[in-house]
């Protein structure tokens, strides 16, 4: 007997809890869309400031 696999059911309670916020709240879904973006954009520039820093020394 095989156990389910996580990542699949992670995954599915993830668009439910998504679609749910969606239709219940939609802005404050929005709100919380452009947050994690801003918190990734973030991120990333600060991953490129940091490799920036070490190429120029």
């Amino acid at each position: 007997m095989s156990t389910p696999p996580i990542k699949k059911i992670v995954l599915w309670l993830l668009v439910i809890f998504l679609l749910y916020a969606i239709f219940t709240n939609p802005d404050s879904a929005a709100n919380m869309v452009g947050s994690a973006w801003d918190i990734i954009e973030n991120g990333v520039q600060n991953i490129f400031r940091f490799f920036d820093s070490l190429i120029r020394g």
